[in-house]
């Protein structure tokens, strides 16, 4: 049955534009993935090496400016009159940008905060996000400021002279963030069941003995940071290019929170958790809403995330592995994070 259950899961994904035809919620589906593989990102650094980011909508952030502006062009003047002019380059190529300059964030973050440790990733990644939120909005020149960069181009796939194809509606959108998502839950999966997984695991449940291991702490921590920060920047390459406007509200703290939400509640530490967190945060508010007002709605979606913190505080995924196992008479569970997100 565990086997066969990531295929049949991954089919009905597939299946889902066939038989929905409401834009509406396709749209939903949309957004909730590209938040959903943010959180996947974030569960690599907090689920698996302990390391709590409170900026990382700022990779998120910087992978959409990055790749509309690549994708975009633009003509700046920078030290008093040097003039530097980027001609457009195709989506698909500053998509690319995008998650590169993402990960180069990253490990700067990372080089500059592991080394001293403690809580001063969270607070360096939480500086980090203020100080890009303020260049999205001041650097009007670069970035439009308060107006949003706007008319940001689709993505084009195909052969330039043979076939072309732009996904311009939300079914070609929706496999393209399907696409992307898969790719990252497999880089993210081959990551933490490696050595390098293991070791990172280790930090996270006993730094000083995995350090007399000889596990280099700030090598480990660094790689999981670049690889977290490609990935959000990823993610925010296919909100801009999908919504095809952005805007310095991206970097709004709500959305590292809303990214927490969906890994704790969903289960830190495993590879299912951010999936289930994301769609049930992701789709909750959409269910809300027809039935109660703004102010209700976020009334009940607070107390749903108290229930879920109170009563699993595992998360759901645990919660339900424990189950199962219990069922099928399983004395002992798996205590890592790894091979608990593995099962799944």
């Amino acid at each position: 049955m565990r086997r066969t259950l990531p295929y049949l899961w991954v089919g009905f994904l597939l299946s889902v534009p066939l038989w929905l035809h409401d834009q509406y919620f396709l749209h939903i589906l949309i957004t909730t993935g590209i938040f959903t593989i943010t959180a996947m990102s974030l569960n690599l650094l907090l689920g698996f090496t302990g390391q709590l980011s409170l900026g990382h909508v700022a990779f998120f952030g910087v992978g959409a400016y990055t790749s509309a502006l690549a994708s975009l062009g633009f003509d700046v003047h920078i030290f008093g009159g040097f003039r530097i002019v980027h001609q457009p380059w195709p989506a698909v190529t500053g998509f690319a940008v995008g998650i590169l300059v993402a990960g180069l964030c990253g490990y700067a973050i990372g080089k500059l905060s592991f080394k001293v440790r403690e809580a001063y990733f969270v607070i360096v990644t939480i500086s980090f996000a203020e100080v890009v939120r303020l260049v999205a909005l001041n650097w009007v020149e670069l970035t439009q400021g308060p107006l949003a960069l706007n008319n940001i181009p689709p993505f084009t796939i195909g052969f330039p002279g043979l076939w072309e194809q732009t996904l311009w509606g939300k079914v070609p959108n929706y496999y393209a963030v399907l696409a992307v998502g898969a790719v990252a839950h497999i880089l993210i999966r081959r990551l933490v069941l490696s050595r390098i997984g293991r070791a990172m695991v280790a930090l996270k449940e006993n730094e000083p003995l995995a350090t007399s291991l000889g596990i280099d702490v700030t090598r480990f921590l660094v790689l999981a940071a670049v690889v977290s920060a490609g990935i959000a920047g990823a993610a925010g390459g296919l909100y801009a290019h999908y919504i095809r406007i952005i805007d310095p509200d991206i970097f709004l703290f709500i959305y590292t929170v809303t990214m927490v939400i969906m890994v704790v509640t969903g289960g830190k530490g495993t590879l299912a958790g951010p999936l289930v967190g994301g769609i049930i945060f992701g789709i909750l508010p959409v269910m809300l809403r027809p039935m109660a007002t703004p102010e209700a709605q976020w009334i009940i979606y607070g107390v749903f995330m108290i229930l879920i913190v109170f009563f699993l505080p595992r998360g759901i995924v645990p919660a339900v592995q424990d189950w199962w196992q219990s069922k099928m008479g399983v004395t002992q569970a798996p205590v890592d994070g790894a091979r608990t997100g593995g099962r799944l």
